[in-house]
Parts: C-alpha cells; structure tokens; sequence
C-alpha cells in the first residue's frame, strides 16, 4: 500500500511541482529565443532531441545488459534537461538564457518525443510492440498530465499573477531541488537490495553516455554555435537530464525495478562530471568571463 501511495500519488505529484516551477520562471522571452537565437536553438534541439537518444540507442545495443536496463537507458536519454542545468549553466558562465529556453522548449516536445523514443526501444529490446497497459499513447497521455499540463499552468500563473510568481519562483526552485532529491533517494532505496549489482550493470554506461554527450554537444554547438557562453549552455543542458521525468517515466509505465536504475545512476553522475565540467571551464574561461 505504502509503495502504491510514493508511486501513484507522491511521485507524480512531485513532478508536477517541479515542471510547475520550470513554468513559473518562463516568460515571452525565453520562446522568442528560438527565433532570435536560431542557430544555437537548432545546435541544441539536434543534441538533445536527435544525438542524445541516437547515442543512447548505440550504447544500449553495444553494452551487455538486460533488456530492462537498456529501455531505462533510453529513458533517460528520452528525458528533457531539467531546472538544475539552468543552475549550472550559470556557475559555469553560460548563457543561462539559451539554457532556460532548451530546458522549456524540449519539456513540452517531451509529449511527442518520450513516447516515441520509449515506444520503439521497447519493441526493439523486447522483440515486441509495447502491450496495451504500456501503450504509446498512455505514455503520451502520462507526459502530457505530470509534465505538459504543469509547464503551461506555471507559464499561466507567471502571466497572470506575475508578482507572485517573481516572489514565489525562487522558493519554488529550491523546493523542486529537494524534490528531486527525494526522489533519486527513493528510486536507490526501492532497489537498495540490487543498487550495487544494477550501479555495475549500469554505472559505465551512464557514465559513457554523460561523457560523449557533452563532448559532442560541444562539438556541435562550436560548429553551429555564435560563441563560448552558448557552448557551454548546450553542453551542460545536454549532459544534465531531468532525472525526475525518466524516474516517473520508468516507475510509473514500467513498475520501476532494473528499469529505473540507469536514471538513477546518470543523476549522480551527471553532477559530478558537470561540476568538473564546470572547474575547467572556469579555469579556461576565468579571463574573459
């Protein structure tokens, strides 16, 4: 009962709050981005929309492990960036903007993008189409409610009651940041039994995938890119997942078990290397920052 309640109620309830916040903190601007920066948009929309799941895909085929270990794989890489790696675009001297809009844009494409990318991994690493109880548009229907649905009410309510939602959306981010936190936790803590076996199963393929993101988005982004601020936005928005979003996506459609683990296992590390990222950006930067 206990694990039907986190599952069904509190998990998706905290999504909701966290998708609400990134909303809240939107305005006109940050949209009207995408036509005043479009080559940067396009350099990021093409990592995190089209590379990071083709990335993901590859790795998934060419590491051995489970079919449930490599449909969370592409979950994760399925997900949008989330409100921390606005966070860190900005410790890292970023073009906290650019990183505001992709996080934004790519959350509500979300609809269109996880179903279809969690969809065909599923037929591909089960050798069968997704049965009724797990169908394209029930996880179409799960995006569209806990993430969807929650952007455009904060995008709402910062239009609407935009004092407010000034005041309330610094709070906001610090209670989402805790919320995602609760969550990993307890993602770890439902698989405490097998977290050491599943981080073996999973740990170097997170990590591999976390890797080749950020190097090719830096790549991409200094070939379609306008200058070292936009870079280091695309990098670190295509490095850092919405952990939540991949952990609900697996939890709530897949009951969790192996599935959630590469999430869980990428949200660690994606901190960890961002932050070292982010040291030798600085470091590299520091003169012209």
């Amino acid at each position: 009962m206990t694990v039907n309640i986190v599952t069904n109620i509190i998990l998706p309830l905290a999504l909701a709050f966290i998708m609400f916040s990134l909303g809240l903190g939107l305005t006109s601007k940050d949209f009207a981005r995408v036509i005043l920066q479009p080559k940067d948009f396009i350099a990021g929309i093409l990592s995190q929309v089209i590379l990071l799941p083709v990335v993901g895909f590859f790795l998934a085929s060419s590491f051995i492990v489970s079919p449930e270990i490599a449909l969370g794989v592409m979950i994760i890489a399925a997900a949008p960036g989330g409100v921390t790696s606005n966070i860190l675009t900005s410790f890292g001297r970023g073009d906290v903007a650019l990183s505001i809009s992709l996080t934004a844009v790519v959350s509500l494409l979300s609809v269109i993008t996880i179903p279809l990318i969690v969809g065909l991994s599923y037929a591909h690493f089960f050798g069968q189409a997704v049965n009724a109880d797990i169908s394209i548009t029930r996880i179409s229907i799960s995006i569209f409610a806990i993430v969807t649905v929650p952007v455009l009410i904060g995008l709402c309510v910062r239009h609407f009651a935009t004092k407010f939602a000034e005041r309330f959306a610094e709070v906001s981010k610090k209670i989402s940041a805790g919320l995602f936190t609760l969550v990993l936790l307890g993602a770890i803590f439902q698989e405490r039994n097998n977290i050491a076996e599943h981080y073996a199963d999973t740990g170097l393929i997170t990590f591999t995938l976390n890797i080749i993101m950020i190097a090719l988005a830096w790549l991409i982004a200094s070939t379609l890119g306008s200058g070292t601020k936009q870079k280091i936005a695309i990098s670190i928005e295509c490095g850092l997942q919405n952990g939540t979003v991949a952990i609900a996506v697996a939890t709530l459609l897949f009951n969790g078990g192996p599935t959630v683990i590469p999430a869980a296992t990428y949200s660690l590390t994606m901190f960890f290397t961002a932050l070292i990222f982010i040291y030798i950006l600085r470091r590299k930067y520091r003169t012209t920052a």
